[in-house]
């Protein structure tokens, strides 16, 4: 998209005296379309609205052919300017579109044309009014498309398959090098916020590989501008969350950290909300779970639930997710889950580790078999070179001491000292860390613990 014309707004547009008896005398409008357009141009809002309601569809088919026959520019940025603020003032006018009357019309291949071809102001408007258009058409019915297209047309029009893999291919690109500087990203986000309730929009979308070109926006807004941007990324990789092949992609990025810093430094109910749904969508998914009890957003959710929200659907959805992930808790905090990693000899930050109930609950089960998880452990801060393994490993030895009535004690006849204070010295401060702390247990005992959390 070329950045001529990025500066125009619609009120200079619309204050434009547009030449229409020159397009009729030239017959590129004919006697009826001048009719109409004079009736409807420069009238107030409420007489236009009268006028719409009392015969929308052939003011929307003299739109729909000035844009197609006529290509200047200042009158092509002037009917669109014309659409969007009759779509603006009342949104369900987009029917209009899809009127019985445009059985034989192709009223895509215009915006489509446009979308490609045109400066900012003329591609943006094409953009939006095009994902309106073609979000709002009704289901194939009797043989005919959403875009009016019979199946004994002998004109090929342009289908709505078409136009949703031209506008992904072209939002896309618009996300990866923004045309305007101001206007490029919102346009495009804006776009997709109405497209992704699409399969085949989202099914494209991946294959476009966009859903990391949506991650890095999510972060704390302040203004409203970048408020709205916020929610409407959000609003999309929510609608995203409910289509498989993305939710792999959101696997393999940062989005739950993103979305959980978001609510915790934004008060606006509508992003909170679609956030708050979103996390709840992924909670069952893959490792999604974990990572929501890992970055404690348990406490955030039942802080937001202290707030005094008016939207009953947010309160049902943290209510939701609150059950959800206590329930993931009491899963990722089973000594047979917890025994498996161990034993696997790769340790990390799981739920478990950190969790008192679960050491409270599982601290007999580690006098099986002579204490080999235990031995496991120990063996585990000889052989391994992974600093998170060792870091994880010293703390769980320190959990032992803590929550065992004679953990010192055993602990220290397995000859741990040795091994942990080996340990102090550690290029990685994780490491050191979490040896300091299995130490001091060690020597003080768990009488001194409560001082000595990490």
């Amino acid at each position: 998209m070329t950045i001529e014309n990025a500066e125009l707004t619609m009120e200079q547009v619309l204050r434009r005296e547009i030449p229409w008896e020159t397009y009729m005398t030239t017959k590129l409008i004919t006697g009826t379309d001048l009719q109409l357009v004079r009736r409807y141009d420069k009238k107030a809002e409420s007489d236009k609205a009268q006028l719409l309601d009392d015969d929308g569809p052939a003011y929307v088919h003299v739109f729909v052919t000035i844009l197609r026959d006529i290509f200047k520019d200042e009158t092509v940025e002037y009917v669109l300017a014309l659409i969007d603020e009759m779509l603006t003032a009342n949104p369900r006018r987009v029917r209009l579109f899809h009127d019985n009357s445009f059985a034989n019309e192709d009223t895509y291949e215009p915006f489509l044309r446009l979308l490609r071809e045109g400066n900012w102001f003329i591609q943006e408007k094409s953009c939006k009014v095009l994902s309106l258009i073609v979000s709002a058409r009704p289901k194939v019915q009797n043989g005919v498309d959403a875009n009016g297209d019979a199946s004994n047309s002998k004109r090929k029009h342009t289908t709505h398959e078409d136009v949703l893999e031209s506008l992904v291919e072209c939002l896309c690109a618009q996300l990866r090098k923004p045309s305007h500087p101001i206007h490029g990203t919102p346009t495009a986000i804006n776009c997709l916020a109405t497209l992704l309730k699409e399969p085949v929009v989202r099914r494209s979308f991946v294959q476009a590989d966009g859903v990391k070109l949506l991650v890095h926006l999510i972060s704390p807004a302040s203004t409203q501008q970048s408020i709205q941007l916020l929610y409407e990324t959000c609003l999309s990789v929510w609608l995203l969350s409910y289509y498989e092949p993305a939710i792999e992609y959101l696997a393999t990025s940062r989005v739950v950290p993103r979305l959980i810093e978001v609510v915790k430094g934004l008060t606006k109910e509508k992003v909170v909300r679609v956030v708050i749904l979103t996390l709840r969508n992924l909670l069952s998914k893959g490792t999604f779970g974990a990572q929501m009890v890992d970055l404690d957003v348990l406490q955030i959710v039942q802080n937001l639930k202290a707030q005094a929200w008016s939207d009953e659907d947010l309160l049902d959805a943290l209510n939701k997710l609150e059950e959800g992930l206590k329930d993931n808790i009491k899963k990722l905090s089973s000594y047979d889950k917890y025994k498996q990693e161990v034993l696997l000899g790769n340790l990390d930050w799981s739920p478990m580790h950190k969790d008192p109930l679960f050491w409270k609950e599982n601290i007999n089960n580690f006098e099986e078999n002579e204490f080999q998880i235990l031995r496991v452990l120990m063996t585990i801060l000889d052989t391994s070179s992974d600093a998170r393994t060792l870091a994880v490993a010293c703390y769980d030895l320190s959990q032992f001491i803590q929550f065992h009535p004679a953990g010192r004690i055993i602990v220290g006849d397995l000859k741990a000292k040795e091994r942990v204070m080996n340990l102090l010295n550690h290029e990685i401060a994780e490491v050191t860390k979490n040896a300091l702390l299995c130490i001091q247990r060690l020597f003080l005992g768990a009488k001194y613990a409560s001082f000595l959390q990490a």
